[in-house]
């Protein structure tokens, strides 16, 4: 089967996001099974910020028994790159079947483009909030009129594809408000258990001499870092945690100078480490080293961060927005809290750090659900079960 998947960034840019990971380990895994799979992409690289493209950056690259082919961004505006080359790359080479990652971009319009024009099967996975992220009622007048227009294009992708690749049920429920006859399969979000493996000392390299609890994730105001630096000033004289720090790491999306300035107005800096654009290798050794994960978002679909750190067997404070307590189950792999809510995040922060039997205990529970439901083998295994079916159906008509 000749396999191409379609998203908005790949490889090196692991700092835009849980698509870049999720494309990748789908290709990794469903090549490794003797399938031809390509990822079509642009050349965003994250060298220099969040929307910096590389021409230098190879345009066809293999990667293990992949293929990356990459075309350029010749504008962008947000997260919405045009890279209009990549049209006829995908029409050249001629695939089975698309599956396109990450529906508010560009890309996601290409690949609906290719699968009409090659009359191939069109799977559909988002990943990036189809009507419920805060950026669509919270951006500008100008954006929101963009957002709308967007949503034609959106709307026509998901009522022509041939299934829906839906992370859980909430994202689930979401399609089904758009078009009631869709053809969806629930296929839980992964991760590679393979390169969770942490292999250097982040205490050492970092010069963090105390105990820590971690926040990954982007400098974005919807990540809700306001709402978590304010729970941290709220105990940070309780005695029981006064030895222990915040760690934030992360690429800025427009919040990291607000972050930064409501640090320093709550005298923090000697309790939070901030690190800025850091390498992976680094984000896997804080997972393995943290007391826990805090993610107090305000929005979240399917979120891949709670699974890396369940790797570890760290369990996860974070809210109980949206589709957040599908992957994080209160009581089970962590503690669930109200989004924007600094007095109940901060009991959250306590109790969690006080009782070593329960963080072990959530801990160990969130491990076992990413080993038996949440990785990228299952993920994988699944995607190209639907595959297959979608083929199937398409060659009886």
């Amino acid at each position: 089967m000749k396999v191409a998947l379609v998203c908005p960034a790949s490889l090196p840019a692991t700092q835009f996001g849980g698509i870049v990971f999720l494309a990748v380990d789908l290709a990794r895994e469903i090549s490794e099974l003797g399938h031809d799979v390509t990822i079509y992409t642009t050349d965003l690289d994250f060298s220099n910020g969040s929307n910096k493209f590389n021409k230098n950056l190879p345009r066809l690259e293999k990667t293990e028994k992949f293929r990356i082919n990459r075309t350029h961004v010749w504008f962008s505006l947000k997260l919405f790159f045009i890279n209009s080359s990549m049209l006829k790359q995908i029409e050249k080479d001629k695939p089975d079947i698309i599956h396109t990652i990450g529906l508010r971009s560009y890309q996601s319009i290409v690949a609906w483009r290719a699968s009409k024009k090659l009359k191939i099967p069109l799977i559909v996975s988002d990943q990036g909030g189809l009507t419920t992220h805060p950026f669509l009622t919270q951006s500008s007048i100008v954006l929101q009129i963009l957002y709308k227009i967007q949503n034609y294009f959106i709307k026509k992708i998901i009522n022509d594809s041939t299934a829906i690749s839906a992370a859980n049920e909430y994202e689930k429920e979401i399609f089904l408000g758009i078009n009631q006859k869709s053809n969806i399969k629930i296929i839980r979000n992964g991760v590679n258990l393979e390169t969770l493996v942490s292999k250097q000392n982040f205490r050492e390299k970092y010069e963090i001499d105390s105990k820590f609890v971690l926040f990954v994730g982007r400098f974005s105001k919807s990540k809700g870092i306001e709402t978590l630096i304010h729970s941290l000033n709220i105990i940070k004289n309780e005695k029981e945690i006064v030895d222990t720090k915040l760690v934030i790491m992360g690429v800025d999306f427009g919040f990291e100078k607000e972050m930064e300035e409501l640090i320093k107005k709550f005298n923090l800096s000697d309790r939070i480490v901030i690190i800025k654009n850091p390498p992976r290798e680094d984000v896997i050794s804080a997972y393995g080293e943290s007391e826990f994960l805090v993610l107090p978002s305000q929005w979240e679909l399917s979120p891949l961060v709670p699974l890396e750190s369940f790797a570890f067997k760290k369990p996860v404070i974070s809210t109980r927005s949206h589709g957040i307590p599908f992957t994080v189950k209160d009581g089970k792999t962590g503690i669930l809290v109200e989004p924007e809510n600094p007095n109940e995040l901060s009991n959250a922060i306590i109790k969690l750090l006080l009782d070593d039997k329960l963080r072990e205990q959530l801990g160990v529970s969130g491990y076992n659900f990413v080993h038996e439901e949440c990785n990228c083998v299952s993920m994988a295994k699944n995607s190209l079960r639907l595959y297959e079916q979608v083929l199937e159906n398409n060659d009886n008509k």
